[in-house]
């Protein structure tokens, strides 16, 4: 063999080689960009009262969107979705774990109504649990959107209504 045919035959292998590398590269690449974009849920439980409640709330399940719950925002132009989902993490605390949660400690919701009262920067919260017989609310919270506070609690306002957006619905849709 001469050394031209060596040199050919060995420039051969080093670009095989470089072809392998690139091509593993790149299917590596692929695979860390879809294990960085892959959707995650996150569960974050609602804040226990007691040990036993704790050891209970520490097996918390997942819930899925669409399959156990559905969130539905309407009327947006009157209040903006962060301004919202602010004032509900404030005036309830709750997460869906939370209202998802049937025990005597959670919030066991079949349903939830927020209006807006763009004329007293008010929400009403309608809260409907499960197993109520009338297409009432159990509880109403109204919260004051100026002032980020609860003003009034467990009493449904019809005041506080006029005029007013149904402007969010949390619904459960598992039994």
């Amino acid at each position: 063999m001469s050394d031209n045919q060596k040199n050919a035959r060995n420039k051969k292998v080093l670009y095989g080689i470089i072809a392998l590398l690139g091509v593993v590269i790149i299917v590596l690449g692929i695979y860390v960009y879809n294990l960085s974009n892959r959707s995650t849920t996150t569960i974050v439980t609602a804040p226990t009262k007691s040990a036993s409640s704790e050891k209970a709330s520490s097996s918390t399940k997942k819930y899925v969107a669409s399959k156990d719950y559905k969130i539905t925002y309407s009327s947006t132009n009157f209040i903006d979705r962060s301004t919202l989902d602010k004032a509900l993490k404030n005036s309830t605390g709750a997460d869906i774990s939370y209202m998802m949660d049937t025990s005597e400690d959670g919030g066991d919701m079949a349903k939830v109504e927020v209006y807006y009262n763009k004329d007293k920067n008010l929400l009403v919260e309608n809260l409907f649990k499960n197993g109520h017989s009338s297409n009432e609310a159990t509880t109403a919270v109204v919260y004051d959107l100026k002032n980020n506070q609860i003003v009034n609690s467990g009493v449904n306002y019809d005041t506080n209504y006029q005029p007013s957006w149904l402007v969010y619905t949390w619904e459960k849709l598992t039994k």
